[in-house]
Formats: C-alpha cells, sequence, structure tokens
C-alpha cells in the first residue's frame, strides 16, 4: 500500500485549503469557537452558494453536467481537505451523492438535463424512498406498486424512516411495477414528486425531539412514465449501484468524524479524572484501535480502487458492520464516563436544529435541548439497523463473502 500521494493530487489539495481558509468564518475550527443560531442559519445560507461559486458541489461529476469532471484521487482529496476543515460539503445528501450519481449512471439524457442541474442548483431537495414496515433489510419483499395508466405511472403503497421527507421536492422510490415476477425482479426505480395529492408525510419524533424519519403513503400518487431510471422492472439493480454510493464514498475520510467525537470523548475522561480507571482506559484503547483500524481500511480500499483489482470486496463488505457497532460501544463509554451528569439536557433550547457530525442537521422540537454528543448518542442507536442490520450484513459475509451455506429458512 503506497501512502504518497501523486503530485498533482498534492496541488490540488494545496488549491483546496486555501480556499476554504479564505472562504470559511474567521476562527473556524479553533478550540472555543462558536456561532449564534443567527450566525450559524446566515453561515447555512451563505455557504452553498460560496461552494457552487468555488465549483465545490458535485466537482466529480463530468464537465458536461456542471461538474469539474475530478479524477478518484482529486476527489479523494476534496473530501479530505474538507473532512480535515469539518467544513460541509453540502447539506443535501441524497440528491448530491445517491440519486444524482445515480441518475448519471442508469438515467436517460433526458432525465440527466432534467434533474442534474437542479441537483447542482439546490432547486430540488430530495428523500429516499425504499424501506417499509414489512421490508427493511429484506428490501425485495417491498409491495408498495406502481401500476401505468397511459403516460403516468400511479403508485399505491407505503415507506417508513424516509429521512427528510418532510422537506422533500422528490423522493427516488422503489415500486413493484410486475407483481407476477421474482422478488427482485419486476421492481423499477422512479422519481416521484412530493409536492401532489396523493403523498402523505407523517414525521416520526424521536426520543430526543428530532423528527428527520417519516412515514410517507401513496395513494395514487403519479409520476411520468418517462420518471423510470435504468429501465421498468430493472429497479434492483439501480438501486444497489445507490446503496453502492451510500457505503463507498468516504473511504479515507469516514472515519475522522469518529476520531473527531473519540477526542471529545477522552477529553471528557480527563476532565472528569476517569482517565485513570484502568477499565474505563482499556475501553479507550480499544475504541482508538478502531478508529485507526477503520483509517487503514480506508486506504486499502482506496488502493484496490486506484489498482482496479477488486481485492477489498469482503473489506466493504463488513465496513458498515464495524463502524456501526463501533459508534455504539464508544457512545455508550461516554455516558459511563459522564455518569448522571450524561442524563442533563445541556443543548440550546430555542434553537430547532443541530448539526451532528456525520448525521447533518437534525430538526427538532424546542424543549428537548440535547447537546450534539447525547444526539450522537441516540442516533447511534439506529445506525446498526438502517443501511443493512448488523445481522443481514453477516449473513452476507458468511454466505457471499466466506462461502458458507445459507441460513435456514422457517419450515
Amino acid at each position: 500500500m503506497d501512502l504518497t500521494y501523486p503530485r498533482e493530487a498534492e496541488a490540488f489539495r494545496a488549491e483546496v485549503r486555501t480556499w476554504l481558509e479564505e472562504n470559511l468564518p474567521e476562527g473556524w475550527g479553533s478550540p472555543g469557537f462558536q456561532m449564534t443560531s443567527e450566525e450559524r442559519r446566515s453561515f447555512n445560507a451563505e455557504w452553498t452558494k460560496k461552494l457552487a461559486e468555488g465549483g465545490w458541489i458535485c466537482a466529480s461529476w463530468p464537465a458536461e453536467y456542471g461538474g469539474r469532471g475530478l479524477s478518484l484521487m482529486e476527489s479523494v482529496v476534496l473530501n479530505e481537505e474538507f473532512a480535515r476543515a469539518n467544513a460541509p460539503m453540502r447539506a443535501d445528501f441524497f440528491g448530491d451523492t445517491l440519486v444524482g450519481p445515480t441518475i448519471l449512471t442508469w438515467g436517460s439524457e433526458e432525465q440527466k438535463q432534467f434533474f442534474l442541474p437542479k441537483i447542482l442548483s439546490g432547486e430540488i431537495a430530495w428523500c429516499q424512498g425504499f424501506s417499509e414496515p414489512d421490508a427493511g433489510s429484506d428490501l425485495a419483499s417491498l409491495t408498495t406498486r406502481a401500476e401505468l395508466d397511459g403516460d403516468e405511472w400511479v403508485i399505491n403503497g407505503q415507506k417508513v424512516w424516509t429521512t427528510q421527507a418532510q422537506y422533500a421536492d422528490y423522493i427516488f422510490l422503489l415500486a413493484r411495477t410486475d407483481p407476477e415476477a421474482p422478488k427482485h425482479a419486476g421492481i423499477s426505480y422512479l422519481l416521484v414528486p412530493m409536492r401532489q395529492q396523493g403523498v402523505e408525510v407523517r414525521p416520526i419524533s424521536q426520543i430526543d425531539g428530532s423528527a428527520e424519519f417519516n412515514e410517507v403513503f401513496f395513494s395514487n400518487a403519479r409520476c411520468p412514465r418517462d420518471n423510470v431510471v435504468g429501465g421498468v422492472n430493472n429497479g434492483w439493480k439501480v438501486a444497489m449501484t445507490t446503496l453502492g454510493f451510500e457505503r463507498g464514498t468516504s473511504a479515507t475520510t469516514g472515519y475522522r468524524r469518529f476520531q473527531r467525537e473519540l477526542e471529545g470523548v477522552i477529553e471528557a475522561a480527563r476532565e472528569r479524572g476517569r482517565d485513570r480507571d484502568p477499565l474505563v482506559r482499556q475501553r479507550l484503547a480499544r475504541a482508538w484501535s478502531k478508529v485507526k483500524i477503520m483509517q487503514i481500511n480506508g486506504l486499502r480500499t482506496l488502493t484496490s480502487a486506484l489498482k482496479e483489482d477488486h481485492s477489498t470486496v469482503a473489506l466493504g463488505a463488513t465496513n458498515k458492520m464495524f463502524w456501526s457497532e463501533y459508534h455504539r460501544e464508544v457512545m455508550e463509554l461516554y455516558l459511563d464516563i459522564m455518569g448522571m451528569e450524561g442524563q442533563v439536557l445541556t443543548g440550546d433550547e430555542d434553537d430547532e436544529t443541530d448539526f451532528v457530525p456525520g448525521v447533518g442537521a437534525r430538526h427538532r422540537r424546542p424543549g428537548y435541548p440535547v447537546s450534539p454528543m447525547q444526539a450522537s448518542f441516540f442516533f447511534s442507536r439506529s445506525e446498526t439497523i438502517w443501511g443493512g442490520t448488523a445481522e443481514i450484513q453477516r449473513n452476507i459475509v458468511a454466505e457471499r463473502v466466506l462461502g458458507l451455506p445459507k441460513e435456514p429458512k422457517p419450515a
């Protein structure tokens, strides 16, 4: 594994770093730096405009579709520098990182010309409609249906855990378009307008007062016939592409949010004298070693991608399981260190949003002011579930990577 980046990549790194230094607020990232609620709202409003002017939004996209056509190494460097500075890349993760690249890969030219400029400009906000009450980890069991009626698809069914659905303009949706086909077939990938009759969004309030998850009900909702991505009944393959983007876009930067958070846990232990407790020290050392494993595995994944040798396929199958279980462990450690103090609400009671590293903006009710670390604890409880449960991930590793016999099915 060669840890030396090419000269041109390092020159690009200097360009990105200089731009960040010139455009982030003075003092950003320094100890004690804070923003008032009003300053944070103002920053959020201006930041996307600055990113667009700098050409950093979707910079890896081809130039003909509004990007800068960055190479893989340049994209890696861009992500690394934004992560190093803890600077937000862009608020709409679903548009920039998931559905946009999926349209680039599978979409028709008409779809690219219509949707991609609106993703770049932020004109369209997106949400993801995959999971259902009875089709989460077993996604292929979905029952939402889409039937063709002239030039439109008519959609009926329910989706759940739909992040930011209450703010979205469009949803990229999996629906069954051939009920007679085997369950992995007969599924199509649709781009559906959210703001129409027949679409009902019900926010799901979490224990910390946040409500970024939602139930979404479709009752004869409609979308144009041409809004199928990748062809009718080919939705499973298209969806796997989307999930690949979701799980594989931060090989060398994903560890950084955990490293930054662990530094806060260690500092809390020092402030309370818990760093002298041998059991706490052992748990902290275990957490530190796992973060370093994430960092090293990210470099291994990057090396494999550059060589195009697919040598880290097995590693990719375990990554999500590894980091999500780590995060639950370290957040439990944090609360153990804090003791009863960890139960005290210390957030900003007047602010309706928090920004949690790796999670993004979390909209919550005033009156339950959790701190960022408390919010991260709550969110960590969900991370072993969404994106493929830890149990399902273990089955995938056992059956598809290790070649073990399939899990027995109930009679």
